[in-house]
């Protein structure tokens, strides 16, 4: 992570910062409203998703060839810190995180509390648009590592899987229900009423009451591989590394076959 203030102080020594603000509308949208000052905007659905396909889930992983393009457009040079951030949804950011980190990009941080943290911290906004294209990194999908249905289904028996849905999707209380031996930790318990991640004592406590602590082997779901990136970005913060099952429920749900727990034990 990277803090509004750190942020403000690593753009005045001149730090190669690359500016990512992650979002699901057209791309002309951050032409439209105030932003932070040269920050691209990135609408996560069509940029840093791949195309769905029967069974995929809703936001499968994108390809080498897509990301690659957009690391090109972005600007992302070696050396470069990435930082990504958004308006209202803390998930988009982390899914961001996740995605370019996954592609082997060193450096990305996520910018705690977004744009009004940015604001609050004494940063101003502006209309600037970046400069596009002439990004040298390659990338090299892979570099974090992901589960499928079995290997989630087989986490859950061993390990400690987390449905990082909220507690109605997780019982099937309007349909649904969770993977067998899942454990709830709904996206949002990790993020204070200000939107920004809880302190680590916090985190430390509440995932400790699930039984997870470092050397945990921990995979995390939601619906579409989105909200667990925050589950992850939190555990990362205490030194503990999760898989992320990209699928998800979207993906799990897709195949009939597959068993499904209903109510709030993990079964």
């Amino acid at each position: 992570m990277i803090s509004a203030e750190h942020l403000l102080k690593e753009l005045e020594r001149g730090r190669d910062i690359v500016l990512l603000e992650i979002g699901r509308e057209p791309a002309h949208a951050l032409a439209a409203s105030e932003h932070l000052p040269g920050a691209h905007y990135v609408d996560l659905p069509t940029q840093l998703a791949g195309a769905r396909y029967p069974g995929s889930g809703t936001y499968p992983l994108p390809s080498r060839e897509a990301v690659q393009r957009q690391v090109r457009r972005w600007s992302i040079n070696d050396g470069a810190v990435v930082v990504v951030h958004t308006r209202a949804e803390p998930q988009l950011a982390t899914r961001a995180w996740w995605i370019l980190t996954w592609a082997g990009v060193p450096d990305v941080r996520y910018l705690d509390g977004g744009v009004e943290a940015w604001v609050t911290a004494g940063g101003r906004l502006s209309r600037e648009e970046p400069a596009e294209g002439g990004g040298g990194f390659t990338v090299t999908p892979g570099s974090l590592p992901t589960l499928d249905a079995e290997e989630a289904a087989r986490l859950a028996r061993s390990g400690k899987l987390l449905d990082a849905r909220a507690a109605d999707a997780y019982t099937g209380e309007q349909g649904g229900g969770h993977i067998p031996g899942a454990l709830n930790l709904p996206s949002a318990a990790n993020l204070g009423t200000d939107g920004r991640l809880k302190g680590q004592d916090e985190l430390r406590e509440q995932y400790a009451a699930l039984g997870i602590s470092e050397g945990t082997g921990v995979g995390v779901y939601c619906g579409g591989g989105i909200a667990a990136t925050v589950d992850i970005l939190a555990l990362s913060t205490l030194g503990i590394a999760a898989e992320l099952y990209p699928g998800s429920w979207s993906e799990w749900a897709s195949d009939p076959s597959r068993p499904v727990v209903r109510g709030d034990a993990p079964g």
